[in-house]
Formats: C-alpha cells, structure tokens, sequence
C-alpha cells in the first residue's frame, strides 16, 4: 500500500486512494501511530464520486470517524490535483459535512467551508462564556486577553461534557491566535482548520473583527480566515512531507 504525508500547518495526514467504501478504524489507527506508523493526526482515504471529483472518508488517530477537516480539506484537495483526480485548480468534493469547493494555487489552498451552526452562546464554564459551534465538527470557543496558558484538563473535561473540540482565541486587530484541543487526538494540535473557523465565526458575529483576518494556530504558521459573500473561507499552504510504502 503506497501511502502519501501531508503536513498544513503543523496538522498532518496520511493521504491514500481506495476503490470501495470500507471499515478503515483499525487502519488509521495503525498507520496515525506517531512510534509504530507514518504518524499523522488523521488518515484520508479519496474514494470515487458519480458527481464530485471524489468522496472523503475521515479518520481521527484514534480511528474514529469525523464529518469534516479544515487543514485535511487543503491538504487533500492539493493531494487530488496531484493525482489528477480534480483538474483546472479547483477540487470538489463530498465530505460528511457536505459538499466542499477549494481552489489550489502552487502549495496555497483556499476551501470554501460548510455554513457554520451556532449552536449556543451562552455557555458558562470556569467563569468565561464559550460558545458551542459546528463548522463540519463541534467546537466550543472561548474569547481571551492571553491564551499564553491553556488547562489541558480542563478542556479534556469540557471535550467529554460537550462532545466538542475545544479552542480558545485571541484577537489582536486584524489578527486572531489559536489554540486547540481535538477530540479523536485527545490532545492539543498545532493547528485546527474548523477550530479556527469558529473562532472567526464568533469574533465576526459579536463585531471584533473585520470579513477577513490572518490566523496563527499553535505551529505558528500564518493562515487566513474571511467571509465573502456569505461564505466562509479557510487559506494558507500545505506541505507534502513525503511518499511510503507500508508493510504488512
């Protein structure tokens, strides 16, 4: 099996084209181990599509299915235009959240994100307001002066009482830091696309930032989250780490 390694933003991939549909948990679990495996944050296997350029299946490390990926809809839409698989720049394709559109310019990939859901707003946990918001996966937000510190326990509790992932942001300006805490990797990650999205999702709904700023997750990479016309959209480059054969 000939596996490829995508890195956007510190977030990592393994990539993999199949024919069928199939149970793949044992799999992404096996090559997402970080001593034993290629190592990754999630596997993507591109599966055929009588409409779009092709259908996602989506792995958390942990072998766990999600619905959608801000950095592995990039990396995966870079990973198709490779292949041939999508054609003129452009990529589209079915996601458990729903049908997304990106456009591939060298190594920089926008994707046009599923319409976010603002679950509530009126969470009130360790003495701050989160906001709980699904933009292809739950997230709960939290809005801070300093995000220097963030309580991995604490979010670990808040993942597992809300079934969400967790991010807590920083806005400067036109410029917004954040951090995350996924679920399926059970840990912080150096960057979340969708994380990231609901942190502009709530900044832009209460009025601190103007349709389109520059984000930097943990890894420190700069990314760039707008709203135009309606929709949201998620940019910034993607790396393809390298190319292996696995071994039974």
């Amino acid at each position: 099996m000939t596996v490829t390694k995508y890195s956007a933003n510190g977030n990592d991939f393994v990539m993999l084209i199949a024919q069928e549909k199939a149970d793949r948990s044992e799999l992404a679990k096996k090559l997402c181990h970080r001593q034993n495996g290629v190592g990754a944050d999630g596997l993507v296997v591109l599966l055929p599509h009588p409409k779009y350029d092709f259908e996602w299946e989506f792995y958390n490390s942990d072998g766990s299915r999600a619905d959608m990926c801000g950095n592995a809809s990039r990396a995966v839409a870079h990973f198709a235009h490779e292949k041939g698989i999508s054609k003129d720049g452009t990529a589209e394709f079915l996601t458990g959240a729903g049908v997304i559109h990106a456009t591939i310019n060298g190594l920089y990939v926008v994707s046009d994100m599923t319409a976010p859901k603002i679950i509530r707003d009126d969470i009130e946990e360790n003495g701050e307001i989160w906001w709980l918001i699904d933009t292809g996966v739950p997230h709960l937000v939290a809005v801070r002066e300093d995000i220097e510190h963030f309580d991995i326990g604490q979010a670990r509790e808040l993942r597992h009482k809300y079934n969400a992932n967790v991010n807590i942001c920083k806005v400067d300006g036109d410029t917004m830091y954040v951090r995350t805490y996924e679920r399926g990797v059970e840990d912080e990650t150096l960057a979340c696309g969708t994380g990231m999205v609901a942190c502009f999702v709530r900044n832009h709904k209460e009025g601190k930032i103007p349709d389109q700023v520059k984000v930097y997750p943990k890894s420190g990479d700069e990314l760039y989250v707008s709203y135009e016309n309606g929709v949201y959209r998620f940019g910034g480059k993607v790396t393809k780490t390298f190319i292996a054969e696995t071994i039974e």
